[in-house]
């Protein structure tokens, strides 16, 4: 009895504190809400727009109430700062950007172009932008290098040495533990499964990832050489010398930058740009200021900006990383069959970025899309990827826009089945018995791995899916099945390739295909709405509390586990995954 009540008392007193954890989480919500609809950020005369490159930057970002638990920096929007940047342009009391570079990563060099072309249309309006560093990644140094005045502290160092592109095997690891995979694929490119079924690149792997990282590294090139004044030729000749290693002085001499000094020092070249004294403050805004600077271009008919971001999911099933934001088809449908029936909504823009996922996830979606196309015009933007499954969910709208160096194509899709019965049997000693009333019944057993017959089957059914595929970029691209097998096979393309082969119909950013949504549906004057909503304060808490996706946990793991994390979350979902993949290799290995 005396342990009843011990039970009782610590129950009653884990709902009081519950209670009160939820109710002033509850108030900060509701404070939070007030404070965000009633507070519009006054914009002092002369004013600077500070950009804080650190952390990292995602497609969309969402802070957590619990992300100061996470051992990785601030992650920012790739949304908030486009939007912010275009805000500066357009108001008149602000006279600058002032970048601030750290230690600072993107999720692909799509993303980092997008921003770089917005800071350059930022100075088309005839304002300025300086830049400084204690050291400069090479990714900062690509953005960095668009401003007036790129300055270094006088102990900095500068990151300059190429890319590269080194993915890992773990068929020989696996093999240890007594596990293989069985693989049933369509397309020579196709080479996600590799790192599980190879010990090194296939020759037909190999030449795509040479083409797209030369591509990217050769939008690089042309960026820094037209900003900066320096050849092509310079600029590859300093990466193949490790520039990284060298010191200020001779930085200065390859005018990759135009000084150095310490951070004091640069608030003088501010207040100069500004014309103020040396004594006066600087009027400064930040990216989260900017979020609630008045926007004067929010007149006109609405056209929705969809975010399609992550792996892509068919509901139950998670994705190759059960963390981390995911396209899930149940979701995405329903919201999409909304923005179909909402009059207000005139057009929408699909914001695609993913890798790919569930081929059935990605059917589903497409269909969605195909009734949304019959109501009002649907404009795909691609951010730094829309390959494989994020193609799939692509092809069958009215335009595409791509970025440049997006990662795109990859029309092919693979099955892969795990065998432990080298695990269960030699390893553990487990035995297997069997009863059976037909020939196949005991198909998909973990005694033993697949016959030649039933890998036949397994072909056929793999084969039925590209077919699909294939068409479905057919017919949603006005080419010939004969025509789209000529790039498809897997084959991964740059946005700039695509739109040569076709799967991509221009080259620009997310307000290039607003705008020409704007121009499909015939409005004169628009605004942009962006879906889905993000989550408030009180249901990331409690998404964080229950290690949902996108949690404080979540996130630590990836910053602890570096490239590994995704390839190991993948070993620990592939039995919640649905059969046929269409997706490409994980991407985050180009250095």
């Amino acid at each position: 009895m005396k342990q009843f009540f011990k039970m009782v008392f610590a129950t009653i007193v884990g709902l009081i504190l519950f209670s009160l954890i939820m109710g002033i989480f509850g108030m900060m919500c509701l404070v939070g809400m007030v404070a965000s609809s009633s507070n519009v950020k006054s914009v002092d005369d002369n004013s600077v727009m500070v950009l804080n490159l650190s952390g990292s930057m995602e497609e969309r970002a969402e802070s957590t109430p619990l992300s100061f638990l996470s051992s990785e920096g601030a992650q920012i929007g790739l949304d908030e700062v486009l939007n912010a940047v275009k805000k500066a342009k357009e108001n008149e009391d602000i006279k600058g950007i002032y970048i601030e570079a750290g230690m600072f990563s993107s999720d692909s060099y799509a993303t980092l172009q997008a921003l770089r072309r917005a800071l350059s249309d930022f100075k088309k309006s005839g304002k300025w932008i300086i830049a400084y560093a204690d050291t400069y990644t090479q990714g900062t140094y690509y953005l960095a290098s668009v401003a007036d005045k790129v300055y270094l502290n006088p102990q900095g160092n500068l990151d300059w040495h190429g890319l590269a592109s080194q993915p890992m095997f773990f068929k020989d690891l696996m093999a240890k533990f007594g596990v293989k995979m069985q693989l049933s694929k369509v397309g020579t490119y196709k080479s996600a499964p590799e790192m599980f079924t190879a010990d090194h690149m296939s020759d037909a792997n190999r030449e795509q990832v040479s083409a797209y990282i030369h591509g990217i590294w050769e939008n690089v090139l042309k960026d820094v050489s037209a900003s900066r004044k320096i050849s092509i030729d310079s600029l590859n000749a300093y990466a193949d010398r490790m520039t990284t290693f060298d010191d200020t002085k001779t930085l200065i001499a390859k005018k990759l930058i135009d000084g150095v000094m310490y951070t004091d020092e640069v608030k003088a070249v501010v207040k100069k740009q500004l014309n103020i004294d040396a004594d006066d403050n600087i009027h400064q805004l930040a990216i989260a200021d900017m979020a609630n600077v008045k926007d004067n271009g929010n007149d006109g008919e609405e056209i929705a900006v969809y975010y399609a971001v992550g792996d892509i999911v068919d509901g139950a099933a998670q994705g190759l990383s059960s963390q981390g934001p995911v396209i899930d088809a149940q979701v995405v449908c329903k919201d999409l069959e909304a923005l179909a029936k909402d009059d207000e909504v005139k057009a929408v823009v699909l914001r695609v970025n993913s890798g790919g996922g569930s081929a059935y996830a990605s059917e589903q979606i497409w269909h969605q899309i195909e009734l949304l196309k019959k109501k009002k015009p649907i404009v795909v933007s691609m951010g730094g990827m829309a390959a494989s499954g994020g193609y799939y969910i692509s092809c069958g709208s009215n335009w595409i826009v791509s970025e440049p160096t997006t990662l795109t194509g990859s029309i092919g899709i693979f099955g892969m089945f795990p065998d432990a019965s080298g695990l269960l049997k030699e390893k553990l000693g487990v035995k297997f018995d069997e009863v059976k009333t037909n020939k196949n019944s005991a198909f998909g057993t973990m005694s033993r791995p697949f016959n030649e017959e039933e890998m036949s089957y397994l072909n056929t059914y793999i084969e039925r899916g590209y077919e699909l595929f294939r068409k479905r970029v057919a017919d949603g691209r006005k080419l010939s099945v004969a025509d789209v097998e000529k790039i498809a096979q897997g084959r991964v393309w740059l946005g700039q390739d695509a739109l040569k082969n076709k799967l991509v119909d221009q080259l620009g950013s997310l307000d290039d295909a607003v705008a020409k949504a704007a121009k499909l549906a015939k409005l004169d004057k628009y605004h942009t709405a962006s879906y889905p909503g993000q989550p408030d304060m009180l249901e990331q808490l409690l998404s964080g509390l229950e290690g949902k996706s996108g949690s404080y946990l979540d996130e630590a793991m990836r910053a602890n586990l570096g490239e590994l994390y995704e390839p190991l979350m993948l070993l620990r979902t592939l039995n919640k995954q649905h059969a046929i993949q269409a997706r490409i290799p994980f991407m985050p290995n180009i250095r």
